[in-house]
């Protein structure tokens, strides 16, 4: 199965989730997202690692860390590998000497892992194929100016929408870089489709 290569772009707060988070991934060669949902203590780990802070006792990723260079074994790669039902799982790939060993992990786990390893992070194309949000060209610098239009502006509910209004919905969530508003209507446009088959 072929892999694609991501990159660490930022975390934001979940719109739909309270108390939650947005982490979103980006495809290295190319235009596409990866929103994975994860939890404040998650979205603290990979912020204080992104943001070079380093905490007087060491959490339990960089503990994971020291344990690794003390013993002498590497993270090579993390791979975001499977998505059941709208929960993504993945493995680290972890190698010693000459040995390779794949471990199952949580994907906010795996994530910072990767980033104080300095590893790359991958997934597989149909996960990205059916969790991806394709970002036109210019988007993202739009975004800032349109997410305070945006909360001014009374949406019509998801339910109620034609599939046209959610085609028109998904495209201002893509703009506004609400990717997990976005995941919620593609999967509700999906949905409708498959209905009228």
């Amino acid at each position: 199965m072929d892999k694609v290569e991501l990159k660490f772009l930022r975390i934001t707060y979940s719109h739909t989730h309270a108390g939650a988070y947005a982490l979103i991934l980006a495809e290295a060669q190319g235009d596409r997202r990866l929103p994975i949902i994860i939890g404040g203590v998650e979205a603290q780990a990979i912020a204080i690692q992104v943001e070079n802070i380093k905490p007087a006792r060491p959490l339990t990723h960089d503990l994971f860390k020291n344990v690794a260079d003390t013993l002498g074994f590497n993270l090579k790669e993390v791979i975001i590998n499977d998505l059941v039902e709208g929960i993504f799982h993945a493995k680290l790939v972890v190698e010693q000497d000459a040995r390779e060993v794949t471990i199952d992990a949580r994907s906010s786990d795996a994530i910072a892992l990767a980033l104080r390893f300095d590893c790359p992070i991958y997934t597989y194309e149909p996960i990205l194929g059916a969790a991806g949000l394709k970002v036109e060209e210019g988007e993202e610098e739009q975004a800032e100016g349109e997410k305070t239009e945006r909360k001014g502006r009374e949406k019509k509910t998801v339910t109620s929408a034609t599939i046209d209004e959610l085609q028109g919905m998904l495209a201002e969530a893509l703009e506004n870089e609400d990717y997990e508003r976005a995941s919620k209507l593609r999967d509700e446009i999906k949905r409708r489709e498959q209905q009228g088959n």
